[in-house]
């Protein structure tokens, strides 16, 4: 892993709104990915580390929800957080076109256009909370507040 710290668009969003964070990396030569493993490798509680998930609507939209890593998202409730009467989740191969960012680094801030976002109601539980930093084996600390505020984001009960 590299010393220096890549400057994602996620870093940069967060560093010109002056918001406090800070940053956490792990190791992801071995390819695993999974957010269970991550919140391990970087000593937070996986209720505090979240996953950020694109998926379309039945209205022809697309929305972000962030979730805790231990949790999967209730579609129905996304959908209803959302205003759609269905949601899927984005195919793979079409997430690095429409965000920028690839699986497994694909943060809720700097995205190429800003989406409904939705953050699982638990966030507001926590102090802090983890997010992808826009790039793998990076997760970004930041007060669930000011990520909320930061893109636009609501609250809901997604899982």
């Amino acid at each position: 892993m590299a010393d220096k710290l890549h400057k994602t668009n996620a870093l940069r969003a967060v560093e010109s709104a002056g918001i406090a964070y800070e940053t956490r990396q792990y190791d992801v030569s071995d390819g695993n990915f999974d957010g269970l493993e991550a919140a391990r490798k970087i000593g937070l509680d996986p209720e505090t580390v979240f996953k950020t998930l694109v998926l379309s609507g039945d209205k022809g939209s697309h929305l972000v929800c962030c979730i805790p890593v231990s949790e999967e998202v209730d579609m129905k409730k996304a959908a209803r957080a959302s205003g759609n009467k269905r949601v899927e989740m984005l195919p793979l191969k079409e997430l690095l076109p429409l965000t920028g960012y690839v699986r497994g680094g694909c943060s809720p801030i700097g995205m190429k256009k800003a989406f409904p976002t939705f953050i699982d109601e638990t966030a507001q539980l926590a102090d802090k909370i983890a997010v992808s930093a826009g790039e793998r084996g990076e997760q970004l600390v930041i007060a669930p507040d000011d990520l909320k505020n930061l893109i636009g984001a609501q609250y809901a009960d997604l899982i």
